[in-house]
Formats: C-alpha cells, structure tokens, sequence
C-alpha cells in the first residue's frame, strides 16, 4: 500500500515534487565541491519518499495485473520493501542500533503516527467513522504477538544473566533465530487468513455515511492501468534507486547524528522509520478522508504487522550474511513503546468506530515517545 500518483495538475500538491531531492543528493555524493555528510543524510532522506511512493505504487499495478490471489501475496510481500531496503544498506555498514530502532520506529509509527493522523483528519470531516471490528482485532492480536516476541529475548538476557554461565551472544542469537522462525510462520498464517480463508473481511466498503457527514468526499481520481512491462520496469528502476540514496543516507548516519545532536536510537526510530513510510503515510489519511477507515486502519495496521512479523525476521535471516548478526534483543525503552503503541491501538480498534479524539489520543502517545527518544541517551 502506497501513495499512488494520480493524474493531475502539476500545480497540485504531490509527493512527487520531492524528486528534486534525487540528482541532488547524487551530486551532494560524488561532487567532491558540495560534500556535506550533514546535508547528504537530510537531502537522501527526503529524496527516498518519493522513489518508494513510485516503487509502491508500481507493486500495486503489478499486483492488479497479476489476480486476486497473487496480487494480495505481492502487496504483502513488498509492501515495505523500501523500509527493507533501508535496513539492509544499515546492516551491511554495521549500524545494528540503527535497524533495531528502525524496526520499533516502523511499528510505532504506523500504529501511532499515520493511524492517528488518519483517524484526526477522518474524524474532522466526519462524526464517526466505522470499521470493521473483527477483521481490526484480528490484526491487533497479531501485533500483541509480536510485542511479545520482542519481549521475549530481553528477558532471556535479564533472567539468563542472573545465572553464572546461563547467558552467552550464542544463545540469544538462536534464540532471536527460533523466534524469527516463528514470526514468519505467523505472517504466513496471516496471509492464507486474510487472502483465503476470511479475505470476506479485509475488503474495505463503501461506507455508510448517514447523517454523520460534516463534509464532502472526495471523489476518486482513476488513471489507466499499466502494462506489465511498464509496472516492472518501475519497479526495478525505484528498487534500484532506493537502494542507491539508501547507501547515501546510511553512509552520512554517523555524521550526521553528532552535527544534529541526536542518537542512532533517534535517527532510526524517528527519521528513518517516517521516510521509509512516508508515502503509506499519504495514503492512509487520504482513505480517511474519503470516509473509508477500513483501509486507513488496513495500510497503518496491516504495514506495522509487515514490519513486525516478516520484515524483522528476514533482516535476522539476512544479517548471516554480513559480519554482524542481528538479534531481536531490544532496549527496554523500545520494548516498552512497542508494547504500549498496540495496546492502545487495540483499544481505540475494539470498538469498530473513531472519532477525532482517539486520533488525537494516539498522535499525544507518539510524541511523547519521539521525546522520551530525543533525550535518551546514547547507549555505550
């Protein structure tokens, strides 16, 4: 799910005017007269979220090409590849810190960010909006799940510690390694519920609009639909390009963060994690002010438990083949946003319906931890 160019006035607002950002970031990279690791890391960022709106919507095109079926399975599986993408250039430059916070940035900022962004801009337009309450907690539960898997290596080491000879780097990573197993499992699990079994559930109607409505929807922009050829030269040309300015952003990291005074912990739960999702952003809260929550909740939600249960694992999986392993053992500052952001998702979620509130309520949450995050100090 991403933001998808429509046919419009160029006039018109757009993620897309960000790709100006692009040769500028190449030409800040290799112009020996305009390097700047501080800039390079600001203008790379900003540059990513138009190339993954692009890489984004070309999955979906491909998607639509290829049927129902297998359509669903590429949007499952590539819904994130930015962020993936993203990780993996930390991974190799062996920025562990930064992948994990990214992972838990990812998460929280889905759950808490673009959902409440979503359900504020909704619900200033609309009274109540509503959803579909069995196919949300269906999904809430699997984000508990795995708020729980993310506990889980933390307390082996706090409890594995206690004891002489009870705790080794060896352990906890075959550990993270099971746990990982067992997230991808579950994320297969998910899909066969969501794309066979009950997929009744995950499709987002026209909503009732009643006497609730304080404003107009917007009325949909079509465009026409590419070929196959066109959607996969795309999509291996924004793959590519994301790669690219990835290895820019990450390569500036270091730089970065000591000329602004942040941490990694920062840099990937705030800034890297909100320009991996940027684009997905967009779209939610158009969804919710076309009145239609179901899919709003189904893009913040449904990327959260992507990050959550199949990009984390194959960044476990992945990192075997770099010098350093990545475990799922997080700080106990990221455990605890992580769990707190589902479960006031699930709460705001139970009932089937949002207001303008509850979006306010889940925004509060997020900035309270993006300061909590600000001040934190660097780990050592």
């Amino acid at each position: 799910m991403s933001a998808t160019p429509q046919k419009s006035s160029w006039l018109t607002p757009s993620l897309d005017w960000l790709l100006v950002f692009v040769p500028v970031a190449f030409a800040l990279r290799y112009v020996p007269a305009w390097q700047n690791q501080t800039a390079l890391f600001l203008v790379s960022a900003l540059a990513i979220i138009p190339i993954a709106g692009w890489m984004g919507h070309a999955t979906e095109q491909l998607a639509h090409r290829m049927g129902e079926g297998i359509g669903g399975l590429l949007n499952a599986s590539f819904g994130n590849a930015a962020e993936l993408i993203i990780a993996l250039m930390a991974l190799r430059a062996g920025h562990i810190e930064v992948v994990k916070a990214s992972i838990v940035g990812s998460i929280i900022g889905n759950l808490l960010l673009v959902l409440g962004v979503s359900i504020f801009a909704g619900g200033l337009r609309y009274k109540h909006q509503r959803f579909n309450k069995t196919a949300a907690r269906s999904s809430c539960t699997a984000l508990i799940l795995a708020a729980a898997a993310l506990v889980i290596p933390t307390v082996f080491h706090q409890t594995a510690a206690q004891t002489p000879g009870g705790w080794t780097p060896r352990a906890e990573q075959n550990l993270s390694l099971a746990i990982a197993v067992v997230l991808i499992a579950t994320y297969g699990a998910m899909l066969v519920f969501s794309l066979v079994t009950h997929k009744q559930l995950f499709v987002g109607g026209e909503a009732d609009i009643g006497d609730d409505t304080v404003g107009n929807a917007d009325d949909d922009h079509t465009e026409a639909p590419w070929s196959v050829r066109k959607a996969v030269g795309v999509l291996l040309g924004a793959t590519v390009a994301v790669a690219w300015v990835s290895e820019f952003l990450v390569g500036a990291v270091e730089a970065a963060q000591h000329s602004l005074g942040v941490t990694e912990t920062f840099v990937g739960v705030i800034i890297v994690a909100i320009v991996g999702n940027a684009a997905e952003h967009s779209t939610a809260i158009t969804m919710a002010l076309k009145n239609k929550m179901d899919l709003a909740l189904g893009i913040a939600v449904g990327s959260s438990l992507q990050i959550a249960l199949f990009v984390a694992p194959v960044l476990v999986f992945a990192s075997y083949a770099f010098p350093h392993q990545l475990n799922l053992e997080f700080t106990m500052p990221e455990i605890v946003a992580v769990v707190m952001a589902a479960f006031v998702t699930d709460q705001i979620a139970g009932d089937g319906e949002s207001n303008w509130l509850e979006g306010v309520q889940l925004l509060a949450l997020y900035l309270i931890l993006g300061v909590l995050f600000y001040f934190l100090p660097a780990a050592h």
